[in-house]
């Protein structure tokens, strides 16, 4: 089965986004830079592509220039098993970027982010319709996703 690998079309500054994402992510690592040489069109010695792993999850990168910014219609979800992890990504992708709301975020490189705890997943998924409502309502009102305050909206009703 061939494998998906994202590619991520990049400004100009690949080199600190790699190293940026791999410090977040556990079990991550750089498996390559290749950097423009005197015979290629860009500026010797910079990075032109990157390949690395963030937690088990390949990705290729580009220095590809500004004709393509990065969207929210492209976004990666990072699943959290409680507040914890939640505000460990929260704070650490958002820091130089920007929040948006119900758990998304974009990072200093225009990256798009859902941060998602399992509990949100587990509460919008509730067979109890008016639960469900309520922690889907709940969840419309914040940035960064608490957890304790979903469950309080949930008990609240």
């Amino acid at each position: 089965m061939p494998q998906i690998t994202p590619s991520l079309w990049f400004d100009d500054d690949l080199e600190e986004a790699v190293a940026f994402y791999t410090s977040i992510f556990p079990n991550s690592t750089v498996e390559s830079l290749s950097r423009f040489t005197e015979a290629c069109p860009g500026p010797t010695g910079e990075v032109v592509s990157a390949t690395f792993v963030l937690d088990g999850t390949r990705f290729i990168g580009i220095n590809g220039g500004p004709q393509f910014p990065f969207t929210e219609a492209v976004s990666f979800t990072v699943a959290c098993k409680d507040q914890e992890e939640v505000d460990y990504y929260w704070d650490r992708l958002v820091d130089g970027g920007e929040e948006s709301m119900c758990g998304w975020l974009k990072d200093r490189f225009g990256v798009s982010w859902q941060i998602v705890p399992d509990r949100l997943t587990e509460l919008l998924d509730d067979p109890d319709p008016v639960r469900a409502a309520a922690a889907s309502k709940a969840m419309l009102g914040m940035r960064k996703i608490i957890i304790a305050e979903l469950e309080e909206a949930v008990v609240a009703m």
